[in-house]
């Protein structure tokens, strides 16, 4: 089969057997695939490993101990080695496109941003209905799938954050009722004035680093702030004083060291909790550009270059 490696002269189209099927796992076919900034890493590696990380497409053989899946069946995954014709899929980490009308496209581009964000707002942050949500640093696909989520589950207010100013009119028309600049030391105070000084009862923290105390400073009495990335930096100043008069919960997350088994949890509370809003279309995102697979190295530089908006997809033709 063709598949996409990640090799010292960058991401090259090579020849690979297929994969065999071992317990609990399905051999999907696959249709698409979406690249994540994850990716990027596995690629500096150049281990001739195959990169990608999620992908959709159809069940071509089941192992015998898999009961959920049948052949023929169409499901979106995430795992490894996704940027080939053949993957294969744990369980755990799959799930049935739940409407018919659903693209292989649009399926490929949801899967971990809905892991993620479902893990973060719902199951750590402890969304209720009414709650003002602040994702910060929203302009990636999974901050855009936060806002998504967050109104699903009934959020009143949806606030990002972000330093690029044609990214924040995007975001706007996305989900988000209100944008700051996070490069402007006033948005702490902006944010509060638009929550009529309460504060955000979830906050999704994509940024942390030096500016961390921000959040505290803007989140409500009893607010949950899920660090799930670290992007401004992997350590800064802590205000435990306001930390503790403000009673709040404080989570960091991450997918590195998560079990198979916590996986397939998260996979199965997402299933059980979004199926029905994925199925009504209310949970996609913007597609960006959509290259072919030995067109996948372009499909990098773009990303590399930050020239895109939503997901960048890989089409792979059969």
């Amino acid at each position: 089969m063709k598949a996409v490696l990640a090799t010292p002269a960058g991401a090259l189209l090579g020849d690979l057997p297929t994969p065999s099927v071992g317990t609990g796992q399905l051999l999907v076919r696959v249709h698409a695939a979406a690249l994540n900034r994850a990716d990027l890493r596995t690629l500096q590696l150049g281990e001739n490993t195959v990169l990608g990380m999620e992908w959709a497409g159809e069940v071509v053989e089941a192992a015998p101990d898999v009961t959920a899946f049948r052949v023929g069946d169409r499901v979106m995954c995430s795992g490894k080695a996704a940027f080939a014709e053949y993957a294969g899929a744990d369980v755990g980490r799959t799930m049935k496109i739940p409407a018919e009308k659903i693209s292989y496209r649009e399926a490929s581009s949801v899967m971990l941003a809905q892991q993620t964000m479902h893990d973060a707002i719902v199951t750590h942050g402890r969304i209720e209905r009414g709650d003002r949500v602040l994702i910060h640093g929203a302009a990636s696909s999974v901050g855009l799938m936060g806002a998504k989520i967050a109104r699903a589950c009934g959020a009143s207010f949806v606030m990002g954050t972000s330093r690029d100013p044609a990214r924040r009119a995007a975001l706007l028309e996305n989900g988000f009722d209100a944008v700051l600049d996070s490069d402007d030391p006033r948005w702490p105070e902006q944010a509060l004035g638009l929550t009529a000084g309460d504060g955000f009862n979830v906050i999704v923290d994509q940024v942390a680093g030096a500016h961390f105390n921000d959040l505290i400073q803007v989140a409500a009495i009893l607010g949950r702030i899920v660090n799930v990335g670290r992007l401004g930096g992997a350590s800064g100043a802590f205000d435990f004083e306001t930390h503790a008069v403000k009673r709040l919960s404080y989570i960091g997350v991450t997918f590195r060291t998560r079990s198979s088994a916590e996986i397939q949890q998260i996979t199965e509370r997402m299933h059980r909790d979004l199926s029905a809003a994925l199925a009504c279309g209310e949970l996609f995102i913007p597609l960006d550009r959509d290259f072919a697979l030995a067109d996948a190295a372009q499909a990098y530089e773009r990303m590399k270059a930050n020239q895109h908006f939503g997901k960048i997809t890989l089409r792979i033709d059969h």
